[in-house]
């Protein structure tokens, strides 16, 4: 059971505090959406909470262990990080993309890198060079070589941004989905959504960031009423019960 957690992390980089003593603790299984506007440091916390950066000051610790003094086999096999824009040191395939995402695990189960082409829909691709995939493609062949291994902790930042309406909906649902338990046995998913909506619909918690800073931490279905979201985006949101769920539309009357 891996469980991870961040302890009055700081951010700095060229003079600018880009994450202000943010606090978390993640279970070892939740989906967890982080919103916020544009500079935010939305971005920034994830890439520190994957150990990809390293913070100023504070600490990021996995299962208990310092996430910093890790071996690196051994973070990239707890944790998957999908990035907002990827590009491969070499053009390789899609096929050798996949090995090498499935290699981060040593060994997998029979069959794991077939199911992955089947999940993103990639059967028939994977002699196709990343430079000639589209957007979408390129995003369903990195989800795909993060997910072949199935980690205990996916941190995602905003996966779904190059692709179609029904891929973006199917990507987040799956993302949500696996965190809840829904998928396999439940696993950890961190995933900045900009898209508010689909972040409130899909997710049970929800991390709200503003200007580097924590604003609330909320289970979904509370923090859709509080004012500090209309605050935040510096809108007033309409609040609309859609059956079970709630949405947001910006009110005629737009400032908070």
């Amino acid at each position: 059971m891996t469980a991870l957690a961040a302890n009055s992390l700081v951010v700095r980089r060229g003079g600018a505090t880009l994450i202000d003593d943010v606090s978390l603790s993640l279970g070892p299984q939740g989906s967890v959406a982080v919103i916020g506007p544009n500079g935010a440091g939305k971005s920034t916390l994830l890439r520190t909470l994957a150990g990809i950066d390293a913070p100023t000051a504070g600490q990021v610790r996995l299962g208990g262990r310092d996430l910093g003094a890790l071996a690196s086999a051994e973070r990239a096999r707890a944790i998957g990080f999908l990035p907002q824009t990827f590009e491969p040191h070499w053009d390789l395939s899609v096929g050798d993309l996949l090995e090498l995402g499935a290699a981060r695990a040593g060994a997998l189960p029979a069959g794991a890198i077939d199911r992955a082409k089947r999940a993103f829909e990639l059967a028939g691709l994977e002699k196709r060079r990343w430079s000639t995939l589209s957007g979408g493609e390129r995003a369903r062949v990195l989800l795909a070589t993060v997910l072949v291994v199935d980690p205990p902790v996916l941190i995602a930042d905003e996966p779904s941004a190059a692709l179609d309406i029904r891929h973006r909906l199917e990507t987040i649902r799956t993302l949500a989905a696996r965190g809840r338990g829904q998928v396999g046995d439940g696993r950890l998913s961190v995933v900045v959504v900009h898209d508010l909506d689909l972040a409130f619909r899909f997710f049970e918690r929800i991390v709200l960031l503003a200007k580097g800073r924590l604003v609330a931490d909320e289970p979904a279905d509370r923090l859709i009423h509080d004012p500090r979201l209309d605050e935040v985006f510096g809108i007033r949101f309409e609040r609309l019960k859609v059956g079970e769920r709630w949405m947001l539309t910006p009110s005629p009357n737009l400032s908070p």
